[in-house]
């Protein structure tokens, strides 16, 4: 087989890749423009009333504001956590930190079902009322271990020596954190936002357990697929698949940034 016919290959099962992953996306989008009351292919009468509709609805606001108030709540906890968590899983030798690591580590292998319904059962012997912050503690004890993962792949190839250095020239321990190791991991933080933040937005069995009457998007969104479906399902699916690419697309482009302005 020549070049040519090889790079043909490539580009073919790539663009394949390509495709399978994303033509599901391109459906749900084309489903939320129709006009009718379910959804037909081909598409007959096309128009943008159902994405009028959904975003006049106070019920979706709320769901908007629910769902934005727990990903932000636990992003910010779960990567000041994580990051700590990564320091001293990465870092530093010291005596029990293998079991610190299995331990940090457990809640990931968990099936998210199996861990909601132990959270629930927890909660209601605790006497506690379910709500949206029930929910935020549930979703951090699942994306606290995936936040510190992340965070830790940028610490172990953190070099040491540059903070010594630091020291040895004077600057203090809060100047060394701000003006060395922050910078140096930033790539990781902004990672372990990344992976919180879209973890915690799309986390339906977590949410469906523990958040009591507090209802996010992927509840609603699985509501309405088992009962009363309107092409409103189609559009806060886009919406939410737009918005994950939105904000990976951004991490990725404040990394190229940051990259481009080191290597000058």
């Amino acid at each position: 087989m020549n070049q040519r016919a090889r790079h043909a290959l490539i580009w073919v099962w790539m663009l394949s890749v390509l495709v399978f992953i994303y033509l599901p996306a391109l459906c749900i989008f084309l489903a939320s423009l129709t006009k009718s009351r379910y959804f037909l292919f081909p598409i007959r009468r096309w128009g943008l009333v159902w994405w009028r509709k959904t975003f006049a609805s106070i019920e979706v606001h709320q769901l908007f504001q629910t769902s934005i108030s727990i990903a932000l709540l636990v992003m910010v906890i779960a990567v000041v956590i994580g990051f700590f968590g990564a320091l001293a899983f990465a870092r530093y030798n010291w005596k029990g930190r293998t079991l610190y690591q299995r331990l940090v580590l457990l809640p990931i292998f968990f099936p998210q079902s199996v861990l909601g319904l132990a959270l629930l059962l927890w909660f209601n012997a605790m006497g506690l009322p379910l709500s949206w912050k029930t929910a935020v503690f549930a979703h951090l004890v699942w994306i606290i271990p995936v936040a510190t993962l992340v965070i830790s792949i940028q610490v172990y190839s953190f070099d040491p020596a540059l903070e010594e250095a630091a020291f040895d020239l004077g600057a203090s321990r809060l100047q060394v954190f701000r003006e060395v190791t922050l910078p140096v991991l930033l790539p990781g933080i902004i990672s372990g936002c990344l992976f919180s933040f879209l973890l915690s937005w799309g986390n339906f069995p977590l949410s469906l357990y523990t958040d009591g009457a507090d209802t996010t998007i992927p509840e609603y969104l699985y509501a309405k697929m088992v009962a009363g479906y309107t092409p409103g399902v189609p559009v806060l699916g886009t919406v939410s698949t737009v918005t994950a690419a939105v904000l990976l697309l951004g991490g990725y482009w404040i990394y190229a940034i940051r990259r481009k302005a080191r290597q000058q």
